[in-house]
């Protein structure tokens, strides 16, 4: 028979539970892991509205997708900041990190992928005009990297809190302005329009800023941590890119050409963002190289 103890709330314990190193086990005066992450509400968040057993994957996914976007956002603002005040090597590991969330979400698409047309047909009645498009954490995502549409703000001005930080994200430099303002402070010649641009308006490809970056490639020594910055950013858009892809293939594989929940076109609109560019002279330089 094993021998047991008396623990700190009075219960006996057995001589084997000694093997979990003195694990603290009573938590009623002490911060749990659960407390921490707020895993009540977390956990709690999931309210299918359908019957159909699939309709929580297609929550989960969505739900899990918008907190990796929050850490996005998290990493690029201090990014930009970063930019701004010339301290690059702290940006360069977050633009890393960032990179890997998109890889992360990348393969999110795989799990929903498992979802087949009739399963996902059994839930869409119960989506209403709830859609993807609508993310405003995702909206704030493509303005913070240069992708301004001032029109989609729109969307959000039933909801005054997102439609706050979405005008402001849409008013201020993205992460790719201050690249290009970095260039120009470390005396490469980059125009006084492009310097001067109206930040509302989406990136538009632009010489000066073309010859800047190609000055850096062409001698990478002498500008290591500009050519390093771009090389980032190029690692940066490629896995955008990819989830890009992905989101339109798994769309295409679930509903087919149908319309999306809230409106757009679907499988259509969605070729249409392959061909965005977010940074678009860091790859029309790699052909005059």
């Amino acid at each position: 028979m094993s021998e047991q103890k008396p623990t700190a709330s009075g219960c006996p314990m057995h001589a084997a539970d000694a093997e979990w190193h003195g694990a603290q086990m009573d938590f009623s005066n002490a911060m749990s892991y659960g407390d921490y992450l707020g895993l009540g509400q977390i956990l709690n968040a999931q309210h299918p509205l359908s019957p159909n057993h699939n309709e929580m994957l297609f929550i989960v996914q969505h739900q899990t997708s918008e907190l990796w976007m929050k850490l996005m956002l998290h990493e690029m603002h201090a990014v930009r900041a970063h930019l701004q005040s010339d301290d690059l090597a702290p940006a360069f590991k977050m633009l890393a990190r960032v990179a890997r969330i998109m890889d992360q979400l990348v393969h999110a698409w795989d799990v929903l992928a498992t979802m087949t047309p009739p399963e996902y047909t059994a839930i869409r009645p119960y989506l209403g005009a709830s859609s993807g498009f609508q993310s405003y954490q995702y909206r704030e995502i493509e303005f913070i990297l240069g992708n301004k549409n001032a029109a989609l703000l729109n969307v959000h001005t039933t909801a005054p809190d997102a439609y706050t930080v979405l005008d402001k994200a849409l008013r201020a430099p993205s992460v790719y302005d201050e690249a290009i303002k970095l260039l120009a402070r470390n005396g490469l010649p980059v125009s006084a329009a492009r310097l001067d641009a109206d930040w509302s308006l989406p990136t538009v490809a632009d010489e000066s800023v073309k010859n800047a970056w190609l000055e850096v490639y062409r001698d990478p020594t002498k500008y290591w941590a500009l050519y390093e910055l771009a090389e980032k950013l190029v690692d940066l858009e490629t896995a955008f890119r990819f989830w890009r892809f992905r989101h339109v293939t798994t769309v295409e594989r679930i509903i087919g050409f149908k319309t999306g929940t809230g409106g757009t076109a679907g499988v259509s609109y969605l070729r249409k963002m392959l061909d965005v560019v977010l940074f678009p002279e860091l790859f029309e330089l790699r052909t005059a190289l």
